[in-house]
């Protein structure tokens, strides 16, 4: 079994860590109204997609 021969260190461990953080989503901004939404989605204001209505769903999906 593979034991590491020195402890890792408070500072080379965090260094590492720091690269695990959480971004924020991107955003686009629609060309039908303007409002931002995530890209490759409907947009949740005016319901259309690549230029095309889009009606939501009746029951919320599973």
């Amino acid at each position: 079994m593979a034991v590491p021969k020195k402890k890792t260190s408070k500072a080379r461990r965090d260094k590492r860590r720091a690269q695990h953080k959480i971004e924020a989503p991107r955003l686009n901004v629609c060309p039908q109204c303007g409002r931002p939404k995530r890209p490759h989605r409907v947009c949740p204001t005016c319901h259309t997609y690549r230029g095309r209505d889009v009606e939501p769903l009746r029951t919320p999906a599973p």
